[in-house]
């Protein structure tokens, strides 16, 4: 990024006009930011946020910033602060993630996969929740939510890695909800199930989607948007005695 102006410019300013009710913009005034924003659940949670009243910082589609580098992830809040003119971002939610579309076993997944997984999935949200939990602000709206998934309760084959991955995060979030004692800094994981987005469908047949959404409870698969009203409630006020959690939204998979 090349300045302030730059900075501002590449963060998504969400303006709902038209309503004055807190109760329709539980939101308002306050600052996210959403990684891997650029399409699928990022791009909706990040789009329901704005619905809600946020001001939003769109990780990867307005801020290019690698999250696996320190650099990155110091540079997404350094883009909220400078675009909103706020002291802090309210709301962290680190969604980016990564998934290896070949589904190897864990005896065929190669080192070089392996670490590019962990990489973003983990090393990345981690360096995310590390910056939000020394700089978003206290007494009250500080969210945190990482966005995990809901294979870590069912551990499908050819997803080890990924797995491990966020496994790992939920550990983390959970440790984390506990060390923010005293804030008022909530910290939540938000698991999905199987949604139709192209992270999803990568690798696999037709076959294999058919198989998977007709053997959920629902019969079928999960929407984007059917995570983020999950994510925004998080996210609010009234969620504020939800803390340390792991929430699985998956129609009744696992």
């Amino acid at each position: 990024m090349s300045g302030a102006a730059d900075t501002a410019a590449a963060a998504a300013v969400a303006a709902v006009a038209g309503s004055s009710d807190p109760a329709a913009l539980p939101l308002s005034g306050r600052v996210g930011i959403v990684t891997g924003a650029s399409r699928g659940i990022g791009r909706a949670i990040a789009a329901h946020l704005s619905s809600l009243g946020a001001s939003v910082v769109l990780g990867y589609a307005a801020v290019r910033a690698d999250v696996s580098e320190e650099a990155g992830a110091r540079a997404l809040f350094d883009a909220a602060e400078s675009a909103f003119g706020c002291a802090a971002p309210h709301i962290m939610v680190a969604n980016a993630g990564v998934l290896d579309d070949k589904y190897p076993s864990l005896a065929d997944t190669t080192t070089a996969d392996f670490d590019r997984v962990f990489a973003i999935n983990t090393r990345g949200a981690f360096l995310c929740l590390r910056e939000a939990a020394n700089r978003l602000p206290r007494g009250g709206g500080g969210r945190i939510v990482a966005v995990t998934s809901s294979v870590v309760g069912s551990n499908p084959t050819g997803y080890s890695a990924y797995t491990a991955s966020k496994a790992a995060v939920e550990a983390m979030v959970r440790t984390m909800a506990k060390e923010l004692k005293g804030t008022r800094v909530t910290a939540n994981c938000v698991a999905p199930g199987a949604t139709a987005t192209d992270m999803f469908f990568a690798g696999k047949s037709d076959e294999t989607v058919r198989r998977t959404a007709e053997t959920n409870p629902m019969e079928r698969l999960g929407e984007a948007g059917d995570i983020a009203p999950v994510v925004g409630f998080l996210c609010t006020d009234a969620a504020e005695w939800v803390n340390g959690q792991v929430i699985r939204v998956n129609g009744g998979y696992v």
